[in-house]
């Protein structure tokens, strides 16, 4: 465990995932998630988090396992074709992370995934906060897209609002 690691998640807090994503960034990311499940049978939820703190912070939790947390915990994996995806940001570390139900991510597999996390943190690197997670959306949908096609009705099964953590 890093001191610096630690100092970072502490100041940074929760106040710097408001600062960057204001409720109107957050309105059109939603409206992003919103548009993409027109084009496959897939659900997307993006979660950003300001930083870690108590335990999973002194226990020195990277961005994954919290990932693989908040995925349990909203029940992502809770879809009818196992085809929900998290697109899960830590702030603080300005890591990325994509969880994806079995159904999607056999096809897609780490690689694919690991692909979109890079690009996602290259535009995080220059500042651009919005535009990364919007084209991580985009990419993510696309995979959806060509694996779980729209096909009949496909409900909502999870909610297109973003979480800040």
């Amino acid at each position: 465990m890093s001191i610096r690691r630690i100092a970072r998640h502490l100041l940074q807090h929760h106040w710097r995932a408001r600062r960057v994503f204001t409720q109107a960034v957050l309105d059109r990311i939603e409206q992003a998630i919103r548009q993409s499940e027109k084009t496959h049978s897939g659900q997307v939820r993006f979660v950003v988090e300001g930083a870690l703190d108590g335990r999973p912070l002194f226990r020195n939790q990277h961005a994954r396992a919290r990932a693989l947390d908040v995925f349990s915990h909203l029940r992502i994996w809770d879809t009818a074709h196992n085809n929900g995806v998290l697109i899960y940001l830590l702030l603080a570390d300005r890591d990325v992370e994509i969880i994806a139900d079995r159904g999607i991510d056999a096809k897609v597999g780490a690689a694919g995934w690991e692909a979109i996390c890079r690009t996602m943190e290259t535009a995080f690197s220059a500042g651009q906060f919005e535009r990364g997670v919007i084209d991580g959306i985009a990419a993510v949908s696309r995979e959806l897209a060509r694996h779980f096609p729209p096909s009949g009705a496909h409900p909502n099964e999870l909610p297109d609002k973003p979480v800040v953590m």
